[in-house]
């Protein structure tokens, strides 16, 4: 089966102990983890200015034999400093991390094409792969517009992450990912939807809260998983309103065996 992680926006709320106890108690073997805050402060707990948490995580990591897959979430906005960020990238790699997520929300292309190559350099060094998203409602809204600063940066170790809610809402399906090198798609986010899409005004709604978990809805994920290398993992990205009352741990064993059956074929 293919190794599973236990992406941070399906227990937002659960500080980074939890999510690791939470992705062992789901069956995963990797957890990605919210080091940046995507949208202002408050967000998430800060780990890359407490040095005490970081030896608490890593000794939990060690207890539980879970791994940090991805660090996130770095939105390259006008006011972006990749300087700042470094701390972060530092942070992400001495935890386990192999991978930084990054979505791009800078309507200037020469800047947001400086700030991503600069990233990508910084991450490099750091002994990270910078993965890039896109997302309907971010400036790169389709795979192939995220395929494009890739191509026009050329940086030299990035990829593209594809979550099957947001290639869905773009128009986009499993048939596209054979248009690019396979190599780029390191991991994947899975999870779950009705087929009809909501309006384009209400795509970050859903994206933040209103998923379902794998298997539970009409997207073709078995197309979507089958489009990608047989040992690419897959990061369950799912925040789920009706299961939003429940503990982390069990809102991760619900998405951990639901992903299992579909990877199962049940």
């Amino acid at each position: 089966m293919r190794p599973m992680s236990l992406a941070h926006l399906t227990v937002l709320d659960a500080d980074p102990l939890t999510l690791i106890d939470a992705a062992a108690a789901g069956g995963f073997d990797a957890a990605g983890l919210r080091i940046v805050p995507a949208f202002g402060t408050g967000e998430i707990v800060d780990v890359v200015g407490d040095r005490g948490l970081q030896q608490r995580i890593k000794q939990r990591l060690r207890e539980t034999g879970i791994r940090i897959l991805d660090v996130e979430a770095i939105w390259l906005r006008p006011e972006t400093q990749i300087e700042t960020l470094k701390p972060a990238l530092g942070t992400g790699a001495e935890l386990g991390a192999k991978y930084v997520l990054t979505i791009a929300f800078d309507d200037e292309k020469a800047r947001l094409l400086d700030n991503f190559g600069t990233l990508c350099a910084a991450a490099h060094f750091c002994g990270l792969r910078t993965m890039l998203e896109f997302i309907p409602y971010s400036v790169l809204g389709t795979l192939q517009k995220a395929h494009e600063l890739l191509a026009a940066t050329a940086p030299a170790d990035a990829g593209l992450l594809v979550d099957a809610l947001h290639l869905s809402r773009s128009g986009g399906d499993p048939a596209d990912i054979a248009a690019y090198d396979p190599t780029l798609f390191s991991y994947i986010h899975l999870c779950d939807a009705p087929a009809t899409k909501p309006p384009p005004e209400r795509n970050r709604d859903e994206a933040r809260g209103n998923r379902l978990y794998p298997g539970e809805g009409e997207l073709w994920l078995d197309a979507f998983i089958g489009a990608f290398a047989p040992d690419t993992p897959v990061a369950v990205e799912a925040p789920n309103a009706k299961f939003a009352h429940l503990p982390p741990a069990e809102r991760a064993r619900l998405a951990g065996e639901a992903t299992r059956r579909l990877l199962r074929g049940e």
